[in-house]
């Protein structure tokens, strides 16, 4: 890459900081707070990877998706995941036209931007699974016939962390296609005021009239560009398959990070150091990354549960014992 072409990715990648810089507070005229999960779905965006949002309902997870689509000009969709729900309601299907006496492809849901994939557990494991080609290659195959899905393609799915009854865990072929598991907490009490406010004053969460569209596509693929960019020193790559290594050490875990969330935790680490103004990654941005990167990924032995350990838990012990590079 010449000067001049240097020149014009790093202005290109600059307005599109500034742009994707602007989204936290067009979000925040529908969603108090949050602003470390909006950040988190920007980060997926910018990887083209797709995230898991936990929290109890009623946090603004669905909302929170809502909004970041309107505020980037992107289609998005919402399906209710539920018992009854069948692959080809997420997919599409063949359907027969008696006019021309053929079979043609109506398009599922899964054809748009952002898929938000309500309360994914509800639905069998046969209908989760209908996502898997769709999270991983990005398009449908249906007959035979491979479909593009649309660029950007993200799901954002959302799940419930209290109630079990009537779900299906998630299996840890599909866990692993997350980029992301984003934890959306409850407000502190000063937000959750805010929120009362706002709803005293009439405002309807869904009526997002009031968004606009601060960044696009376009915003996104020139970030993309930058992000690729960024500088990742080999005592910082050693560091992230360090400490991915120690989760499969790890007593109290039977199932480790793998090689492909490494990569992950690579992506999101680079992602965030762009968003951050740097053209380097740093081992803080590694540890910054790390739980929600890998806590979806790595699976605790029953002893350590009964004991009270946690996958956050661990990790921060894991990062606290590898050595980190200077």
């Amino acid at each position: 890459m010449n000067t001049e072409e240097t020149t014009r990715v790093t202005g290109r990648g600059e307005a599109a900081r500034e742009a994707l810089g602007a989204l936290r507070a067009e979000v925040s005229k529908a969603v108090v707070g949050q602003d470390a999960v909006v950040t988190g779905l920007v980060i997926a965006l910018l990887c083209r990877g797709h995230v898991l949002l936990e929290g109890v309902p009623g946090v603004a997870k669905t909302l929170m998706v809502r909004t970041l689509a309107k505020a980037l000009d992107l289609g998005s969709k919402r399906v209710q995941f539920t018992p009854d729900l069948m692959p080809g309601d997420v997919t599409g299907s063949l359907v027969y036209d008696a006019r021309t006496a053929e079979f043609e492809f109506h398009e599922g849901p899964v054809f748009t931007n952002l898929l938000l994939a309500d309360e994914i557990n509800r639905t069998p494991p046969k209908t989760q699974a209908a996502l898997l080609e769709a999270m991983e290659e990005r398009q449908v195959t249906v007959e035979g016939d491979a479909r593009p899905l649309p660029d950007p393609f993200v799901v954002c799915a959302t799940q419930n962390p209290v109630e079990y009854e009537g779900t299906y865990q998630l299996p840890e072929a599909q866990l692993d296609r997350f980029l992301l598991k984003l934890t959306v907490p409850l407000p502190p009490r000063e937000q959750e005021i805010a929120v009362l406010e706002r709803h005293a004053l009439g405002f309807d969460p869904r009526d997002l009239s009031h968004v606009r569209a601060v960044a696009t596509a376009a915003d996104l693929a020139a970030g993309r560009e930058a992000v690729a960019a960024v500088h990742v020193a080999p005592e910082v790559l050693g560091y992230i398959v360090d400490v991915s290594r120690a989760t499969r050490n790890s007593p109290s875990l039977q199932l480790g990070v793998s090689p492909r969330g490494a990569t992950a935790l690579l992506a999101a680490a680079r992602a965030w150091a762009w968003l951050s103004g740097r053209a380097y990654v740093t081992p803080d941005d590694v540890k910054a990354l790390a739980r929600p990167a890998l806590r979806h990924r790595v699976q605790l032995r029953p002893e350590a549960e009964l004991e009270g350990a946690t996958a956050d838990g661990l990790l921060d012990g894991i990062l606290a014992s590898v050595p980190v590079p200077r």
